[in-house]
């Protein structure tokens, strides 16, 4: 084993959980547990309500002007995840979303803007892994931006996440789990 590698890695390690304090809480979900049919998509075989969650971000870093809120499940058969929801420019005073926010367009923030999902619409998608596939984790994540993005009006939500992981100052994440 490269012991400079390991220490170099222990130190951004370090670096990069110091950049980020923020929190991420929901009174829809909680970290590790089962998500409930509110928030599972009406559709694919899936019979939810399909009601984005309901979150509240606090400890935004200093010099934050921007957020952005996605929701993916690395582990959706695709070799590629699978986007639930992408939203980005919410404004700096935006320190929660209400729930079934993604829902609807039209209930986002004034200057928010949502990218096309993997369902192929803009509107929050729930969980929906495929029957029998076993346990697949939902990760929200708000990011804090130093100004908002400007983005191709088609970016996809992978774009976004390039975007997001190259400029944020910090995140912070609360992944839930749903299998049928």
């Amino acid at each position: 084993m490269n012991k400079g590698w390991l220490g170099a890695s222990l130190v951004l390690g370090l670096f990069v959980g110091q950049a980020s304090a923020m929190t991420l809480t929901s009174k829809d979900m909680s970290e590790g547990n089962k998500l409930t049919s509110q928030l599972v998509f009406n559709g694919f075989g899936c019979q939810g309500e399909n009601i984005s969650p309901q979150l509240t971000w606090t400890d935004v870093p200093t010099g934050t002007k921007a957020f952005a809120v996605t929701a993916y499940d690395p582990d959706a058969p695709t070799g590629s995840g699978w986007w639930h929801w992408a939203v980005y420019n919410l404004p700096l005073a935006q320190t929660s979303l209400a729930q079934g926010a993604g829902s609807h367009v039209d209930a986002l923030p004034k200057g928010a803007i949502a990218l096309k999902n993997d369902f192929g619409t803009t509107n929050f998608g729930g969980a929906c892994p495929p029957q029998g596939h076993g346990v697949h984790r939902y990760e929200f994540t708000v990011w804090a931006l130093p100004s908002a993005l400007e983005l191709p009006k088609d970016a996809s939500p992978a774009l976004l996440g390039f975007m997001l992981r190259a400029q944020a100052l910090g995140s912070a994440k609360l992944t839930a789990v749903y299998n049928r």
